[in-house]
């Protein structure tokens, strides 16, 4: 009798500018939580799910785009993006997720349907599989799920 085992997926997580300030900034628009908040939420609602994340956030483009080429030499399973104010201004990590051979989702907390204009325009979702918005604290554990199934 030959047992099956099921392969760990791994995820890389990366959170652009103004995320590690989540908590104290504007918690009417992104709640009270903070990033290390959703990440304990979100890792213990994986409990169990043979998944392992990997975290980054980085306020500095340049540091991003590295990490999303760094992760092509490694085995992710996929590759979950909150870009921040970037994901409306940045060709770079665009050009970055580009090269990503694994499925790419993009997640905002908020629904910038219902923002300001300017948000509307999201570059670096042309390089997403799928986009998860409005969802809150819970769109990480959402977008890796959908990977999962």
């Amino acid at each position: 009798m030959s047992t099956s085992t099921s392969k760990t997926k791994k995820f890389l997580i990366i959170n652009g500018p103004n995320l590690n300030m989540l908590g104290s900034r504007e918690p009417e628009i992104y709640g009270n939580l903070t990033l290390k908040d959703i990440m304990d939420f979100t890792e213990l609602n994986l409990a169990n799910k043979n998944c392992e994340c990997a975290w980054f956030q980085s306020n500095i483009e340049g540091e991003i785009v590295t990490r999303i080429q760094d992760s092509l030499k490694q085995d992710f399973s996929a590759l979950v993006i909150n870009p921040g104010a970037y994901s409306h201004t940045s060709v770079a990590i665009l050009d970055a997720l580009q090269m990503v051979k694994v499925p790419v989702i993009e997640v905002h907390l908020t629904n910038t349907a219902r923002r300001e204009d300017f948000r509307q325009t999201k570059l670096t979702a042309k390089a997403s599989t799928i986009i998860m918005e409005g969802l809150g604290s819970k769109a990480y554990l959402m977008a890796i799920l959908s990977q999962l199934l």
